[in-house]
């Protein structure tokens, strides 16, 4: 039997049978309604605890309501799924865990903190172009609140932050992915750059556009070497979380590598929010940022034609308040996934 992947360079995969991004569902809290994006997506809650009593059940939540219109829009049973690549912020994946245990699919959790959705998408993605399922369902989520109580203070402290900090998104994105084009499909996936860990040092925890800015910069660089391609190549280099200061960072790291992106480059963090008016600082963060800005705004631009292939690129902040407390940096680390306009 042939190969249906293949390595290309030190870190990528190109993916040259057809992967595609069957039907998606984005999940939004209140803040992010309130947002440019407002209109793409498809759940915008009235209030942040969904009806729930914890801000941790209320991100379960979101990824159970993200993964059941996912299955619907692709006419798909939780049956016909093989496999669920999942994950979120919180300790042990607790959203992840309480939110998708009542679909009774097999489940890979993972943990990219704020890439998560660029590593889901990666594995998914060659689960399906290896022939070891016909469909898999990749999700993940984030929630300010959960957020805040679990990496910082809850939000009864009232801690305040400084202009530099990003905003931890409350939402969730669930993509159905297929070997099948039985029907209309969003895109596809052709090729995966998967992330190193890069370590710049730094110990400021609300500086998280900083602490991921290197590792997008390297993934990039790296994904342009593995490819023999250059920004040319894209309509767009979106990454997920690095706001307003960090991409300040990766435009900078990636000149002095050749590289000038600042022409393509789009940022899920600074998309989601009006900062100013909507006072979130430096823009978006968590994994359910590129993943409802993916699944609302990225998709749609495809699907109609506008841009024809774009690099996604999540990036993530591997804070862990065991090693923060203990003096600590905070690791980067990012993934990249091309996505291109399915044929017609």
């Amino acid at each position: 039997m042939e190969k249906a992947i293949f390595e290309c360079g030190k870190q990528s995969v190109k993916i040259p049978v057809p992967v595609y991004i069957a039907a998606s569902a984005s999940v939004v809290g209140t803040k992010e309604s309130e947002g440019p994006l407002s209109s793409l997506f498809d759940v915008q809650g009235q209030d942040d605890l969904f009806g729930c009593n914890t801000w941790e059940e209320a991100e379960s939540t979101l990824q159970k309501e993200a993964v059941t219109l996912a299955l619907g829009k692709a006419k798909l049973n939780n049956e016909d799924i093989r496999y669920l690549f999942a994950g979120d912020l919180l300790g042990q994946a607790m959203a992840t865990s309480f939110g998708l245990s009542s679909f009774k699919i097999p489940l890979f959790g993972l943990f990219g903190a704020c890439s998560t959705c660029g590593e889901s998408l990666s594995l998914g993605a060659m689960s399906v172009a290896g022939g070891y399922a016909r469909h898999v369902v990749c999700v993940t989520s984030s929630h300010f609140a959960s957020a805040e109580k679990e990496f910082r203070f809850p939000l009864e402290y009232g801690g305040q932050r400084p202009p530099y900090a990003t905003w931890t998104v409350t939402g969730s994105g669930a993509f159905v992915l297929s070997g099948e084009k039985k029907r209309a499909v969003r895109a596809m996936i052709t090729g995966i750059t998967t992330g190193r860990i890069v370590d710049y040092g730094i110990k400021d925890n609300f500086n998280m556009g900083c602490t991921m800015a290197p590792a997008a910069a390297e993934v990039i660089h790296q994904h342009f070497e593995d490819f023999s391609r250059s920004p040319d190549d894209y309509d767009k280099i979106i990454t997920g979380d690095l706001g307003s200061v960090g991409q300040i960072a990766l435009l900078d790291i990636l000149k002095e590598k050749g590289y000038d992106i600042a022409g393509k480059h789009m940022d899920c963090g600074i998309e989601i929010y009006d900062s100013q008016k909507q006072n979130t600082g430096a823009g978006g963060s968590g994994c359910g940022c590129s993943a409802t800005v993916l699944s609302a705004y990225v998709l749609k631009k495809l699907e109609e034609g506008v841009w024809s292939r774009v690099l996604f690129v999540p990036t993530g902040a591997l804070l862990s308040k065991t090693s923060f407390n203990e003096g600590m940096s905070v690791p980067g680390i990012a993934h990249a996934v091309v996505i291109e306009k399915a044929n017609d």
